[in-house]
């Protein structure tokens, strides 16, 4: 995004249908756009050898289930940053928007382009008419961040349950990538998955993730007593 524009919405919404050209097509400066690039040049060099499917997920909510890291980026390094500021607080006007995927219904579109894989391919499309969006509705930043800054003053972890408006620069100050995790715009409808292999999300939606988030969050920083450091009082 443009200098200024953090913090606002655009209208442009992209599709994974008829607007799959144009996601296989983006400029160099969008991000991920290096990797789709040696994706898709891969299925270009080795047509009869290797087909490829890229998914492209918004938001990611929820907790993972695998041995590793179990929890995503942007709206628990948002609920962190508030709770180690004592402060909530949004890019700008926090107008701009983003769609949101839990990462249970995500792992499940994963597991049906691998079924469609180890079957043949079909029903599934593949290389540059194999881009998948994975999204289950769309959230406004500002809207979820005060959400988040609301639970955590309700919980006792957050003194305060006003939000604050920073600009780009003093955002930069809490986190260097605050304005690009919660003041950009991702807007994109998910169809393929869904007409071609009926991916369908069921999962809670983010809002309702949100008491999850900051408890887990105020856990890790110490500010909640889990089961254990109770029982050992």
């Amino acid at each position: 995004m443009k200098e200024g524009s953090f913090g606002e919405t655009r209208e442009k919404v992209h599709n994974d249908w008829d607007g799959v050209s144009e996601l296989v097509t983006l400029p160099d400066g969008a991000a991920h756009r290096h990797v789709d690039k040696v994706v898709l040049a891969a299925s270009k060099e080795y047509p009869d050898k290797i087909k490829t499917a890229i998914v492209c997920p918004p938001t990611i909510y929820g907790k993972g289930r695998g041995p590793g890291n179990t929890r995503s980026v942007q709206v628990y390094k948002a609920a962190e940053a508030f709770l180690k500021e004592g402060q909530a607080f949004v890019v700008g006007k926090g107008e701009n928007q983003w769609h949101e995927v839990h990462v249970a219904d995500l792992s499940k579109l994963y597991l049906l382009l691998g079924e469609a894989a180890a079957a043949g391919g079909p029903p599934a499309t593949w290389n540059e008419q194999g881009y998948y969006l994975a999204e289950n509705g769309s959230f406004v930043w500002g809207e979820i961040l005060t959400a988040v800054a609301k639970e955590a003053n309700k919980q006792g972890v957050l003194p305060s349950a006003e939000v604050k408006h920073l600009s780009v620069e003093d955002s930069k100050k809490v986190s260097p990538w605050l304005h690009i995790g919660t003041g950009t715009d991702s807007r994109g409808e998910a169809i393929r998955g869904k007409k071609l292999l009926g991916w369908k999300p069921h999962e809670k939606s983010l809002l309702e993730e949100i008491p999850t988030i900051v408890a887990d969050e105020a856990k890790a920083l110490g500010l909640i007593k889990g089961h254990a450091e109770k029982v050992e009082q």
